[in-house]
């Protein structure tokens, strides 16, 4: 099926395809006629309504609607669908196509006079009912009204991003971690989320190996076009390399003694693919920048362009910043000199009854953070029981109290080449004690009040990071206190969980038009372990299943699935709330439900492949 501008010549086989649609619905020829006048497509109204209609290879034309006003608010004029067409997703194509040309062409809401047995369609899309409105057929009869918002076009962020095309991704996780400590276990699992670093990637390189039709299931949701796909690079030699590359280098040797970032040496010695990427001319997206990266790239990295990584200079930034910023309150830090200064703060601390946030200089997702409460710790902490402190140097800091909700927000932005600062969005986290779980992004999720105090501090942040020669993706975070006032506790000038729900949001609203709510949720829990095929098969199954309930389901982390715990991470998307707290629920119910399927005779059996 293709979507299509319809032709002039068209005019009354289209009024009688709306006239047979409407049929559909059991009304009897008395009501058709006097609805005619109304539904009658005429010739001018081609081109002045913009009509499209959706036209099938076996079946001709199928359906058609019509796009009616002038910015910024408009009209779904017509939206029909042959009755033998019904049920194939035509009404849903010819939705998405019209709001999406709405938002190209700068309409910001658009109004739907809908029939009462359409009313339920549209709202599944994402449109809201606002009242009701007079029938132009037929006297004292009414309909409902409904109206779709669009949010502004996302180019000016997205365009800076990707230099206005598709982008080779590196998923350089734990080459990023290196510069900073120890690498998370969990680096080349979570590295699969480096599919997500633009809206439409053509390259994506990984360290690890990617079930084979992962990317064009996600491709098909999103839209992409084929991506090239090089995984296994920092795998055993034993293994084949991958399947394709992107993105150029002008080094081509590493040096012997190079360590760190091992998946971007492992591009650098592969002169082929070297040459793949250079022929691609693409821009390179990293995870995060690291020398190597600057090999790769031919782009020099600031000796200070990660200095906010450090949760001690973030704070100091934050310090420096707060006058200028009442609406956000900057928690108090202390810096002990050694870990037995670090111990003794907290005991008395906790004698006052004080909660306490120990923190690493550097950590990930909540890695090398603890909090320690004083109403755990009644007088004084028994000397055997030491307080539970991260290994190394440790940062104390005023724990900041409150039940507001949202909790736990994050303010994403980019810094362009010439250092200038775009702000993406605001999110709320999942947090979960210290461990970030995942976040959700999109209309009415923030506060209005919050999300313009966090943008504002964001943005302030972004100027001085960028005057420090950072370039690139970066994100605040924050925690609510009592008071409502938004509290920053660290920078991270990298790409994370946030940055992917915003992109795959950028490409939804694109592609598909509306205003969509996207969660991501890095880990949802397997009753059994995957393996390819099973994995594959689970993943199709209830893809489908949350397309019913008119949600998105993208698998974001596959690998995990035959892990000893295995897991899967996956983002969400839907118009309302509801159906988005509903696929989730669905998602982890199925996904419990998977030991069910190495069951035998009640006992438990043995998953294939050894699981």
């Amino acid at each position: 099926m293709r979507i299509r501008p319809a032709r002039t010549d068209e005019a009354a086989v289209l009024t009688e395809l709306v006239l047979r649609s409407k049929a559909h619905w059991g009304y009897g020829a008395e009501f058709l006629e006097a609805c005619r006048a109304e539904l009658t497509i005429r010739p001018d109204d081609i081109r002045r309504h913009r009509v499209v209609v959706a036209e099938d290879a076996d079946s001709g034309v199928v359906g058609v609607a019509s796009l009616k006003g002038a910015p910024p608010e408009g009209s779904l004029g017509l939206c029909f669908v042959e009755p033998a067409a019904l049920g194939r997703g035509v009404g849903r194509a010819l939705y998405f196509h019209v709001t999406r040309a709405a938002r190209e062409l700068g309409f910001a809401r658009l109004t739907i006079e809908a029939d009462p047995n359409a009313e339920p369609f549209y709202r599944r899309l994402g449109a809201r009912p606002v009242g009701r409105t007079a029938s132009g057929s037929l006297a004292g009869r009414e309909l409902p009204l409904l109206e779709v918002r669009l949010p502004p076009r996302t180019e000016g962020w997205t365009q800076t991003w990707t230099e206005g095309r598709r982008a080779v991704h590196l998923g350089n996780v734990a080459g990023f971690q290196s510069q900073f400590g120890p690498v998370s276990p969990q680096a080349a699992h979570y590295a699969c989320l480096a599919a997500f670093l633009s809206p439409h990637p053509a390259v994506l390189i990984l360290p690890a190996a990617v079930p084979p039709d992962w990317t064009d299931l996600i491709g098909r949701l999103l839209g992409w076009g084929p991506v090239e796909v090089y995984d296994g690079l920092t795998e055993p030699p034993d293994r084949p390399d991958g399947r394709t590359v992107g993105r150029t280098a002008r080094v081509t040797r590493p040096a012997p003694e190079a360590q760190g970032d091992s998946l971007t040496r492992a591009v650098l010695s592969r002169p082929a693919l070297l040459r793949r990427l250079d022929s691609l001319d693409l821009p390179l997206l990293p995870w995060g920048r690291t020398p190597a990266v600057a090999e790769l790239t031919g782009v020099p990295l600031d000796p200070e362009a990660l200095r906010y990584e450090s949760k001690r200079a973030s704070h100091e930034l934050f310090t420096r910043l707060a006058p200028a910023h009442p609406e956000v309150r900057v928690p108090e830090q202390w810096q002990p000199a050694t870990r037995r200064d670090a111990a003794r703060l907290l005991r008395m601390r906790a004698r006052a009854g004080l909660t306490t946030v120990v923190k690493t200089e550097h950590g990930a997702g909540g890695s090398g953070t603890v909090v320690i409460r004083g109403d755990e710790s009644p007088g004084v902490l028994p000397r055997p029981k030491r307080p539970p402190l991260p290994r190394g140097p440790v940062l104390l800091e005023e724990f900041v109290a409150g039940k507001t909700e949202p909790r736990d927000v994050t303010f994403d932005g980019l810094v362009d080449a010439d250092g200038r600062v775009h702000v993406v969005g605001v999110a709320v986290m999942d947090v979960l004690g210290t461990a970030y779980r995942g976040a959700t992004v999109g209309p009415g999720v923030v506060p209005p009040a919050l999300a313009e105090a966090v943008a504002r501090f964001g943005a302030a942040v972004g100027e001085r990071i960028a005057a420090s020669g950072h370039r690139g993706w970066f994100d605040v975070d924050f925690v609510t206190g009592s008071d409502g006032r938004p509290a920053p506790t660290e920078i991270n000038l990298r790409m994370t969980g946030p940055s992917v729900a915003f992109m795959i949001k950028a490409r939804l609203d694109e592609t598909r038009g509306g205003d969509h709510l996207v969660r991501s949720v890095d880990h949802v829990p397997l009753g059994a372990r995957l393996p390819g095929p099973a994995l594959s098969a689970f993943l199709r199954e209830t893809t489908a299943r949350c397309a019913g309930i008119d949600a998105v389901l993208l698998p974001s982390i596959p690998t995990a699935a035959f892990a000893s715990v295995p897991y899967l991470g996956i983002v969400l998307a839907a118009h309302t709330r509801a159906r988005l707290d509903a696929a989730e629920a669905l998602v982890r119910a199925a996904a419990r439900d998977t030991g069910r399927a190495f069951t035998t005779q009640g006992r438990p059996g043995r998953a294939p492949g050894g699981g």
